[in-house]
């Protein structure tokens, strides 16, 4: 089956024949080295040559692409070196990824390549904030984002197109439909007749082409990113063949037979060979000795690939890729006049201060601008620092999440508020999955601030009432802060925000309006990871943070009228943990308990609990106790909330441990 197309020069033909035919030699070389045992595993793209190679070569080189597994076309086309992609592709030491993460999942911010993560889709917003990023630079540029068929049902693909749309962003998504979603034909992932229909769903270009055919492929391309750079983002879905499995491993048992003879004949390479030859500008034999040139031309770096050394473990390098160190110098604001602050007032003025020294601070959320958001954080913002900066999403998590590692990315600070912490359970995988691991891997330092008004206390209920922050002390690569007073409410965001690593804010509802103390109007940068204690004490201490912090002076200040002295030990971060200051209190008191609103079992001081006894056990003259909530969802009526709190059992905690 022949494409047909206007006569184009040898030069032109030859070019075009090269960069189909290169990833392709190298893929059936791969294949023979999978066979011998040389590499481990190998997604095939084998037969979807065009789409990649014809998205590379119809981008300009300030396009970002974000490829898929099977887009090897689009690293080649965009001439990347082929020593460290080999050395990744086996997981050497001189790979992208120097061995953390293995095929396609990395970047090359140099080519303007941001590779992909196993949870499909999850690149896509990704892709918005990059588009997003371009478009407030003002550049002429696009970002190409490739997703499978299969990646079309999740959840990520439907925000980031609304996303695009509603936003106008230069941005085009590319589907290739190859058929399966691993052995899952699309007759079982969609109903509608094109993947490319849901385009005008959400206001939006679509074009259906042939991903076979490498000129309608950058015939489409080019005129998608025309569009795009109107604010008219396109979708594409290119109709294509996986002519091997999922991976090599999976086979292809599940596809019937006739499928491969008839896509056999649409091979993009076999379809270029009749075109040359039928406009009579190669020969059979001239193709031939084309071949045998690219093989030549990757020969040398995949040898010496092979022969690279693997990756040797350094516990202190590794360690040192999961944070980047805050080195920014920020001159302290020696204002010796203080004034009242609520809780909700340092945290909007501290916002306010950084929003004013650095243009590249932008906020997104839900009902944040003219609104103000639902607590009034963000109240008068539209007005001072505009649309461009605070910027109202549509109900979004996991959209606005990726696309705040888009815009890091591109250098911008982006802020993403959730409108209740419970919510940031939709956009889980993009924390902990995308942004969290990112920098490890590949990705230079990411600046970006996730705000989240958690905790109980306001009879809210079940879905507006919880405290999430221990869910993400596992994750290495963030870092989770939680201020118990309205000073670091103030203090302890400036430095979130400047600091270079994602971070996860929670500010607690309760004390938004209920906490006051006077303090300066200007925020001071603290580095984040440092405790503080509260109280000196003698007899016993209490390592709390946030709202328990308030729990535990008042307790404290009762015990005091006992003759009792309670040392107070506030966390503030979460993650890293200040295991100096926790092994310093339980050496000066000898008695510790361990006060926290979310429920007991696995709540975030079990891991306190369990450093105390591992490092700290021969200055204890007390079992470690615990006073945590329930264990059970936090019930809305104020009565039944306060029965699950965990002040309730304070006071007879404490007795319990002093008197042991």
């Amino acid at each position: 089956m022949a494409i047909t197309e206007k006569k184009i020069s040898a030069e032109t033909a030859l070019y075009l024949y090269k960069n189909l035919l290169l990833p392709r030699r190298i893929e059936e070389r791969m294949l023979m080295l999978l066979r011998q045992n040389k590499i481990s595993k190998w997604f095939s793209g084998i037969g979807q040559e065009a789409v990649g190679v014809g998205v590379a070569l119809s981008s300009e080189p300030e396009d970002y692409i974000l490829p898929m597994h099977r887009n090897l076309g689009v690293f080649t086309a965009r001439n990347v070196p082929l020593y460290p992609l080999f050395c990744q592709l086996f997981g050497k030491a001189d790979g992208f990824t120097q061995g953390r993460d293995r095929s396609f999942h990395f970047g090359i911010p140099e080519h303007k390549i941001i590779g992909m993560i196993s949870h499909l889709a999850a690149m896509m917003p990704v892709a918005d904030g990059l588009a997003l990023a371009m478009k407030l630079r003002e550049e002429k540029a696009v970002a190409f984002s490739f997703c499978g068929d299969g990646a079309t049902s999740e959840g990520d693909f439907h925000e980031a197109l609304n996303l695009a749309a509603v936003w106008k962003l230069p941005v085009v998504f590319i589907i290739e439909n190859n058929g399966y979603g691993l052995s899952t034909p699309t007759s079982e992932q969609y109903a509608c007749e094109h993947l490319s229909d849901r385009a005008k769903g959400y206001g939006m270009h679509g074009f259906h082409i042939d991903g076979n055919n490498i000129f309608e492929v950058m015939k489409t391309v080019g005129q998608a990113r025309e569009l795009a750079l109107k604010g008219e983002p396109v979708l594409i879905e290119a109709k294509t063949f996986r002519m091997r499995g999922h991976e090599e491993a999976s086979g292809t048992h599940y596809v019937p037979d006739n499928l491969f003879e008839d896509w056999a004949e649409k091979d993009p390479i076999h379809r270029f060979e009749l075109y040359i030859e039928s406009e009579g500008l190669f020969t059979q034999a001239e193709l031939e000795e084309v071949t045998k040139e690219i093989d030549q031309s990757f020969k040398q770096d995949l040898e010496k690939a092979l022969d690279a050394d693997d990756p040797v473990f350094e516990e202190s390098k590794e360690l040192a890729r999961v944070y980047t160190p805050t080195s920014k110098e920020i001159p302290a604001h020696k204002d010796g006049v203080t004034y009242e602050h609520r809780f909700v007032d340092a945290i909007q003025a501290s916002l306010r201060q950084a929003f004013e020294e650095d243009s590249s601070f932008l906020i997104m959320g839900q009902d944040i601008a003219e609104y103000g958001g639902v607590f009034k954080i963000t109240e008068g913002f539209l007005d001072q620092f505009g649309k461009e900066r605070i910027r109202n999403t549509p109900i979004i998590e996991s959209g606005a999440l990726g696309a705040a590692l888009g815009l890091s990315l591109e250098g911008f600070k982006p802020v993403v508020e959730m409108q209740f912490a419970d919510f940031i359970s939709c956009g889980f995988n993009q924390i902990v999955n995308n942004i969290a691991k990112s920098q490890y891997r590949w990705s230079p330092s990411l600046n970006i601030t996730i705000r989240a008004p958690h905790g109980g206390g306001v009879g809210a209920g079940p879905f507006h009432s919880q405290s999430v922050e221990g869910w993400f002390m596992q994750v290495p690569g963030l870092k989770v802060v939680v201020p118990g007073t309205v000073e670091d409410a103030m203090n302890l965001l400036y430095g979130s925000l400047y600091d270079p690593n994602p971070v996860l804010f929670f500010e607690h509802k309760k004390l938004y309006r209920s906490l006051r103390a006077k303090i300066p109007d200007k925020a001071n940068f603290e580095p984040l990871g440092k405790a503080k204690v509260r109280r000196e004490g003698t007899d016993a201490t209490i390592i709390t943070y946030g709202m328990g912090v308030q729990w535990a002076l008042e307790t404290a200040g009762a015990f005091e009228s006992k003759g009792r002295s309670i040392e107070i030990l506030d966390l503030r971060t979460l993650l890293p943990l200040d295991k100096e200051a926790i092994k310093a209190t339980v050496q000066k008191t000898g008695r510790v308990l361990l006060l926290q609103e979310p429920s007991l079992t696995l709540g975030p001081l079990s891991e306190i609990s369990a450093i105390i006894s591992e490092e700290c056990f021969e200055w204890l003259d007390a079992p470690v106790m615990r006073c945590a909530s329930l264990d059970m969802p936090i019930p809305h009526d104020k009565g039944l909330e306060a029965g699950f709190m965990a002040d309730r059992k304070l006071s007879e905690k404490i007795e319990r441990l002093i008197r042991y």
